[in-house]
């Protein structure tokens, strides 16, 4: 199994070290050529989506990479990657890769200084530390979305077929079970 890991910006180094921890084989896209490199699943990290975006699209990595998610491939995103994966975003006209029907809130907590750690339940997993950093949330959901995550009546965590999307870092903590359960579901794919 190896997982690629979008690498443009953000705090995809992190995730790198959680799969480290876990043994698992990873690999950097950073552009189109990456692409053509074998993987079974993608990790969408936090950072700043519009710039995420931008360079996806510079790199002609932006429509590759959403019909692999189309098609099925596993995906984590947390952060960041939930804005990309959203179909709306509260305020803007346009969505980025639109595959996941939720519609999310940008910088829902504030600016940095909003930026909190709590302990909350994830759905099969348990309870699990959760670092929020100018965080989004999930203002609406899809009836064949599963709620995994909720803080403060506020949906942090959510899932759709394959792709798995959270609000907040959970390559901050030393918590790996998230990114297990991702792991199982290619294992499972």
């Amino acid at each position: 199994m190896t997982v690629a890991v979008l690498a443009l910006q953000g705090a995809f180094i992190e995730h790198e070290q959680m799969l480290d921890r876990l043994g698992v084989a990873h690999i950097e896209l950073r552009q189109a050529t990456d692409l053509k490199q074998d993987f079974d699943g993608l990790i969408l990290p936090g950072g700043e989506s519009t710039t995420q975006s931008l360079l996806l699209h510079e790199q002609e990595m932006f429509e590759p990479l959403q019909k692999r998610i189309q098609d099925g491939m596993p995906v984590l995103a947390t952060c960041a990657g939930m804005i990309l994966l959203a179909s709306a975003i509260e305020g803007q006209d346009a969505a980025h890769f639109a595959t996941f029907p939720i519609t999310v809130k940008r910088n829902a907590y504030g600016r940095q200084l909003g930026s909190f750690h709590t302990v909350s339940e994830v759905k099969g997993i348990g309870e699990v530390p959760m670092t929020f950093i100018r965080a989004p949330y999930v203002s609406e959901a899809a009836p064949d979305v599963k709620i995994l995550a909720e803080v403060d009546g506020k949906i942090v965590g959510v899932r759709c077929g394959n792709q798995f999307a959270y609000a907040f870092h959970p390559e901050l903590d030393q918590d790996t079970r998230i990114h297990e359960l991702f792991l199982q579901t290619i294992a499972n794919s």
